[in-house]
């Protein structure tokens, strides 16, 4: 079996089949949505990080995260993903910038090397079975001097969830039908809903869902419930994950107490030798 072969076979064990459905439903651009963007890149700046920068997307889903990005300012971007549906829906949010390319690849077949002066995966990493070869393949990606920046879910403040709530989430519903799953997500979202509603926000991202619209929520639910891996970082592994890649400088910032948006520097010296 040849190396990409054993690459898309690891990408069966993720989900973009399953998120690629998603994405076909819910694909809307939002002032909510740039929020979320902004929280999970906090570490750089929308004034000024990203001018005239070139970027890649690292599973762009919808392409949300990419229009955010070029509407900042960045000179171009590739933005890649494996569903044919979420590709369908990225090219629709990035139809406005003709420096945008969307592709079809795996996060794990990366085929550039020192192209991008950003390179992001928001969302994605945790739901892959070799996240560390993920990050590596980012990292050829970016330039000498470059950023690597991830969002993960975090460990810290979901533990019930991770010990409880997500073993259910394997053993049922990633694997149910996605209609099925769907349909289901109601019952959550309505009571997280009805929670929300009676000020029930322990959590700054709680307090962040108590802004969106029900269809949100329940995208979230849905979200939450469909994929077949779902890994959580506690900080120092979220670094760790980084480091091991040989990313520099490399620090953590909690987001919304349930996450981790991490950011790394190419070492200068660090270029791909060609062969």
């Amino acid at each position: 079996m040849s190396s990409t072969d054993l690459e898309q076979r690891e990408d069966l064990k993720g989900s973009p089949d399953r998120f690629g459905y998603s994405w076909e439903r819910f694909n809307e651009l939002t002032r909510e949505q740039e929020r979320q963007f902004q929280l999970w890149t906090v570490h750089l700046s929308p004034e000024r990080d990203w001018k005239e920068k070139v970027f890649l997307d690292g599973g762009c889903g919808a392409g949300r995260n990419s229009y955010w990005a070029m509407s900042y300012g960045a000179e171009s971007c590739v933005s890649i993903d494996l569903d044919e549906r979420s590709l369908a829906a990225a090219r629709r949010s990035l139809a406005k910038f003709p420096s945008a390319e969307v592709r079809k690849c795996s996060i794990y077949d990366i085929p550039y090397k020192d192209r991008f002066d950003i390179v992001f995966s928001i969302g994605v990493i945790h739901h892959l079975s070799d996240p560390a070869l993920a990050v590596r393949k980012l990292t050829e990606a970016a330039k000498p001097g470059g950023t690597v920046l991830v969002w993960v879910y975090g460990y810290e403040n979901l533990a019930f969830y991770v010990n409880v709530l997500g073993p259910l989430r394997k053993l049922m519903f990633s694997w149910m039908p996605l209609g099925l799953v769907r349909f289901l997500a109601y019952f959550p979202a309505g009571l997280l809903w009805a929670m929300l509603r009676m000020g029930f926000a322990p959590l700054a991202y709680l307090k962040l869902l108590r802004t969106f619209s029900f269809r949100h929520v329940h995208h979230i639910c849905f979200d939450q419930m469909l994929p077949r891996i779902a890994s959580y970082w506690r900080k120092n592994e979220a670094i760790a994950l980084l480091q091991q890649a040989g990313l520099e400088e490399v620090k953590a910032e909690w987001v919304n107490e349930v996450s981790w948006s991490v950011i790394g520097t190419k070492p200068a010296s660090s270029a791909t030798v060609p062969g």
